[in-house]
């Protein structure tokens, strides 16, 4: 099974209303240096300039970024390269980097390489501590910035702490 680390920038609260404009990933291995870092093309006219500012990028900016077709598929296609198994989506928040993801893959190319299901980072966190009120984030190493490539390395970080330090067992192939 390999664990792929993902984080998404969108500027709004749900997708087909909004749009996904930005995401990362990375294989959950020791190096961290295998990433996929997508810029989308807005898909809707609505948009929130709060959510929007949070990536850093203005409406202009994200109405040159690529198709968000072209995007999936190669991002389906890294998957599919650089895992071993049925890959696993885990995220900080995967309740709305999740649903982001899915929608896309489905509207756009009809599937999802990671199927229907993804893990929660702060869930596994809270379970391996045994307290739901402990927060994981002081075990990033990399700045959490909301460029989604710094937020999944840092993401990983915590997750490779976890299984060095904390003896989670996983198997990150």
């Amino acid at each position: 099974m390999s664990y792929i680390m993902v984080d998404i920038e969108s500027d709004g609260h749900i997708p087909g209303d909004f749009s996904m404009i930005s995401f990362g990933a990375v294989i959950v291995k020791e190096n961290l240096d295998t990433t996929f870092y997508g810029k989308l093309k807005p898909i809707s006219e609505n948009w929130i300039p709060e959510a929007l500012a949070v990536s850093g990028h203005t409406r202009e900016e994200t109405l040159e970024f690529d198709d968000p077709k072209e995007v999936m598929e190669n991002f389906a296609k890294w998957i599919a390269e650089h895992t071993k198994g049925q890959p696993v989506f885990i995220s900080d928040n995967n309740g709305f980097d999740w649903m982001f993801i899915c929608w896309y893959f489905h509207h756009f190319i009809g599937r999802n390489p990671f199927g229907h299901s993804s893990q929660n980072l702060g869930s596994l966190y809270k379970g391996l501590t045994k307290d739901t009120f402990v927060n994981f984030k002081h075990l990033r190493k990399t700045k959490h910035t909301h460029h989604p490539v710094d937020d999944v390395k840092g993401n990983a970080e915590a997750l490779l702490t976890m299984k060095n330090e904390m003896d989670l067992k996983i198997s990150l192939k």
